[in-house]
């Protein structure tokens, strides 16, 4: 029998089985396209995850975005080299301490209402000022922006304490619109958050969703811009590998991210569909707290990262997809160093370095979360394998729901985080400070390592106008975290999506879908 025939049978005893039904929470929404005989104007996006609530300024992660986007869309637009777009935001005006902004005066919300700069800067002060409804996760990325107002019904005024570029960068990559009004109605009264409901000026209206699980979009007759080629979409939860893959095999699904190597030829045994890769920006780690031992010693966070065979680990679980990593920013981010190279495996000179920090006979637990990086619970399991093999340490890894082990994590606490986990970090920004204030600048929500000097030089950088300047002092503090090993680097995820055919469509390196983009 051949490949073809294999593969042709086994996605006949899917449908028969009725295995693509068991997404996460949701009822089934078959297929969607003419070949499949069913509804043409509706795509349906598999994820390994969803966004828990609709509040577009309660999250900060990819899969956030992707979820809420379609109806709270960016103000701006970012293209693929990293270059600011014109959106709702027309034009801007940039000095040392303050950013003007002008926007359309044809933007609607769903509810009916105009959107207006008082808008705007409500929702960019919701984002950095923790007083002004949700406490955001955002202001990770709105760098130096302190508060913004508006001047009149279309012009905002927003204030920065940093480099003028990584300001605008920020209101880029992080800026939506709330509606004021609708908010303060609707938001919870302990927290701030919105949950029940969805009100954005985005080329799609809220239909229906299920709270993790999955949302629904329409398209929204009186959007400002040019109407979507797909009418309906869904972007539905399920974060074990294998069954986002059946979904697909078995015609449940148009669109399946985090497809892992090995399904590749499964996929692409299949006339109507195919897959698309991309090397992303996204660097998968293991993060090392160093609020108490052994982690506290640089020797045995070196000892670590000497232990693992980065292209090992690619080889064996990724088929060689991704590429190994040196330092947290990964090439083609601005501030990346190119003369740094990954740490290679010296298994003895780990056991010696261990042996120089003191802490002996420790035994290591890799928390991993399950399905929201591609093969994540393979990595961390071969990993702990390596670190095992080392004559004076244990480890082992333990599996972790995303939601729950991210609570202990983005809480800026160190002491609440597990002493070492897997977990993976984008860059939509294309700039290294996006890579580092969040993870060694006290304060932020996902601070994790305690360096004083480190610290204060990334905020110093935040400050340099002159571009050369900025990019070689980054490059330093680059190789700066090379050495001191807060991370075990491991490597740069690929992309890697199920598609069906009829599907026009091609992938990013920041990892957004926009669904709106999508032709049939």
């Amino acid at each position: 029998m051949t490949k073809d025939s294999i593969s042709a049978d086994r996605r006949t005893m899917l449908k028969a089985a009725g295995i693509a039904g068991v997404s996460v929470g949701a009822t089934t929404t078959a297929g969607c396209l003419d070949l499949l005989g069913i509804d043409d104007d509706q795509v349906t996006i598999t994820m390994s995850e969803v966004a828990s609530t609709p509040d577009p300024n309660d999250h900060n992660a990819t899969s956030d975005y992707n979820s809420l986007d379609p109806v709270y869309e960016p103000l701006l637009q970012v293209d693929e080299e990293g270059n600011i777009e014109e959106h709702v935001i027309t034009d801007w005006v940039t000095d040392s301490d303050t950013i003007e902004l002008t926007i359309r005066d044809d933007v609607q919300f769903h509810n009916g209402d105009d959107l207006t700069a008082s808008d705007v800067a409500y929702t960019i002060n919701r984002q950095v000022d923790d007083d002004v409804g949700v406490v955001s996760p955002q202001d990770d990325g709105m760098i130096g922006i302190t508060e913004a107002e508006a001047v009149n019904d279309t012009t905002i005024e927003v204030s920065h304490e940093s480099n003028p570029d990584l300001a605008m960068m920020g209101i880029a990559v992080f800026g939506r619109a709330m509606n004021e009004e609708w908010t303060a109605d609707n938001a919870d009264d302990e927290d701030g958050t919105v949950s029940g409901d969805m009100n954005g000026t985005g080329p799609y209206q809220l239909e229906d969703f299920s709270q993790g699980d999955y949302y629904e979009f329409t398209v929204f007759d009186d959007y400002w811009g040019e109407t979507p080629d797909v009418e309906e979409i869904r972007l539905e939860a399920v974060d074990e590998d294998t069954t986002r893959r059946d979904r697909l095999l078995a015609d449940e699904t148009e669109f399946v991210t985090n497809l892992p190597p090995e399904d590749i030829d499964d996929v692409e045994g299949e006339d109507d569909l195919r897959t698309e890769t991309i090397t992303s920006y996204r660097n998968i780690f293991l993060a090392m707290p160093n609020d108490d031992g052994p982690f506290d010693s640089k020797d045995f966070r070196q000892a670590m990262n000497y232990a693992i065979d980065n292209e090992e680990v690619l080889n064996s679980i990724f088929d060689g997809y991704g590429e190994p990593m040196s330092q947290p920013i990964p090439e083609g981010i601005f501030g990346h160093n190119p003369e740094l190279d990954p740490y290679e495996q010296d298994q003895d000179l780990a056991d010696d370095l261990i042996e120089q920090s003191g802490y002996t006979d420790e035994e290591l637990v890799i928390h991993v979360p399950n399905g929201r990086y591609i093969n994540d619970v393979n990595t961390a399991e071969y990993v702990a394998s390596q670190i095992d093999e080392l004559d004076n340490v244990s480890c082992e890894h333990e599996v972790r729901d995303f939601g729950e082990l991210v609570e202990e994590i983005l809480d800026g606490d160190l002491e609440t985080s597990p002493d070492i986990y897997l977990i993976g970090w984008g860059n939509p920004t294309h700039d290294a400070n996006y890579g580092l204030e969040p993870w060694f600048v006290e304060g932020q929500s996902s601070y994790a390592f305690e360096d004083s000097e480190l610290e204060q030089r990334i905020i110093d950088s935040q400050t340099i106008e002159d571009t050369d300047e900025r990019e070689e002092e980054l490059q330093e503090i680059n190789e700066y975290i090379h050495d001191e090993a807060p991370w075990v680097f491991l490597h740069r995820q690929e992309s890697i999506y199920g598609v069906h055919e009829d599907i026009d469509w091609s992938p990013r390196s920041d990892e957004r879908i926009n669904p709106e983009t999508m032709e049939e």
